[in-house]
């Protein structure tokens, strides 16, 4: 277990008063699985990863981390546009200053192994949008986390590019080994890129359910195909009363 959360609650405070965000939520993620959350627009998704990290404090129950280094892929890539790609990868190491040159070194190892040496002296304006999520998983990854959080980093996609990187972002995960939890509306891209789903109410955020994913084998792609896709897609769907 790398990360869990035990009776956890959330209250944020307001001048209209307090707001109850999360309430007696529980749950686990193994080291090397790659989980889904889903939930009703509004419900704390975001919260829930923001409490992962550390960047807030519970009011109440447990967060236990056997980890030191979140990384975050956000909505949009957020790369600097007067940074080339090289410099973008690198902004990581400089913040947490461990901008070494074996860092570098491998932070160029990455981005030459999944794609991007022919693109490293370009400005993101120069890229397709699914090759600046590339760009942006891989900065994520340079500074070599324990877990991605990754917070509807597809969302500003079209469709035809959000199943191709969808793919391509699950496929370099796993080959990294690397956790991660994403947070999603999209229920057919939580059964096809995660091991497990994890289904919150509306707010304030309890556990509806979990489930594992078992079936279709190992890429998004031969999720989707599978016989047993429609049926958790409904399951799930009435879960969040759709």
């Amino acid at each position: 277990m790398i990360l869990s959360f035990d009776g956890v609650c959330y209250t944020y405070h307001s001048k209209n008063g307090e707001t109850e965000a999360v309430r007696n939520l529980s749950f686990s993620i193994e080291s090397g699985e790659f989980a889904a959350i889903i939930g009703p627009s509004g419900c704390g998704k975001t919260t829930i990863l923001s409490l992962a990290a550390g960047l807030i404090r519970p009011s109440g129950g447990t967060i236990v981390r056997n980890s030191a280094e979140f990384g975050y892929m956000l909505q949009r890539d957020a790369l600097f546009p007067w940074r080339t790609v090289e410099r973008n990868i690198f902004l990581p190491l400089e913040v947490k200053r461990c901008n070494t040159p074996e860092m570098r070194e491998k932070a160029l190892a990455l981005a030459e192994k999944y794609g991007l040496k022919d693109f490293l002296h370009k400005k993101p304006s120069q890229l397709s949008g699914g090759m600046r999520q590339r760009v942006a998983l891989i900065r994520t990854l340079a500074a070599q986390p324990d877990i991605l959080l990754l917070d509807e980093p597809f969302s500003a996609l079209d469709y035809q590019t959000r199943l191709e990187v969808c793919d391509d972002v699950q496929s370099i995960i796993k080959s990294e080994h690397k956790t991660a939890i994403l947070v999603t509306h999209d229920i057919s891209e939580a059964i096809a890129l995660s091991d497990k789903v994890i289904v919150l109410s509306s707010r304030p955020s309890t556990l509806v359910a979990e489930h594992a994913i078992e079936f279709g084998g190992n890429s998004p792609k031969e999720r989707r195909n599978s016989p047993e896709f429609a049926a958790m897609f409904e399951t799930l769907r009435g879960e969040l009363g759709l």
